[in-house]
């Protein structure tokens, strides 16, 4: 899994416990796995379709610095699943998992669209066709 995406947890993205608020976070993640798809499929016309169970198994507070990880596990027609993991850049400890993050493509009419995609592509393979 390639951890890219870091965010530094501040005031504003605190919950009345003073812990980062699992909205922020949701917000942070669907956002980084957009990016991940558009840029693995290609095309800028992809939606999420399906989050799986998502298990929050510790928390960030205040000052901490946080990295999201996104590995593409499988690719379907018009999909894309995306395994997630959110841990805390300093110590490595995992603070969410999410196993399934489903993205569809879609037409220029908001149709599922084939992809042709059928594994993970590096942008310094995609430059050597160039």
């Amino acid at each position: 899994m390639n951890f890219h995406t870091r965010k530094w947890v501040k005031p504003e993205d605190l919950n009345p416990n003073g812990s980062l608020f699992g909205g922020s976070l949701l917000k942070w993640i669907d956002e980084e796995a957009a990016i991940y798809a558009i840029i693995q499929l290609e095309t800028q016309r992809c939606v999420t379709k399906f989050i799986s169970e998502i298990n929050f198994v510790s928390s960030a507070r205040q000052g901490d610095i946080i990295e999201m990880g996104m590995e593409a596990i499988h690719f379907g027609n018009s999909s894309m699943t995306i395994k997630c993991e959110v841990r805390n850049k300093l110590t490595h400890k995992t603070i969410l998992v999410i196993d399934k993050i489903v993205f569809v493509s879609l037409d220029e009419n908001g149709n599922p669209m084939a992809h042709g995609k059928k594994e993970i592509s590096y942008v310094k393979d995609r430059l050597k066709d160039s």
